[in-house]
């Protein structure tokens, strides 16, 4: 199974064409995404990221509750793991 996490785009790092990467924060963890199937996302924009790449843009309010329900999830585990 494979699970699509949402982020927020914090910073560019390349903006070439054929290499835009940014750095994402996914609720405190950061990581750099591959942002080459949306060339409209930018600083401040939500992210659906699958295996490094962002695969569309999203509601901020999609976002957030995504993003609560993987906080509940990890509460009704006792998992520590993002």
């Amino acid at each position: 199974m494979c699970l699509s996490i949402p982020g927020m785009v914090l910073r560019m790092i390349e903006e070439t064409p054929e290499a835009r990467t940014a750095e994402v924060d996914f609720s405190g963890i950061r990581r750099t995404v591959n942002l080459v199937f949306l060339p409209e996302a930018g600083v401040g924009d939500f992210v659906i990221v699958h295996a490094g790449f962002a695969t569309a843009l999203i509601p901020e309010s999609e976002a957030l509750e995504a993003q609560e329900h993987f906080r509940q999830i990890q509460q009704l585990t006792g998992s520590t793991d993002a």
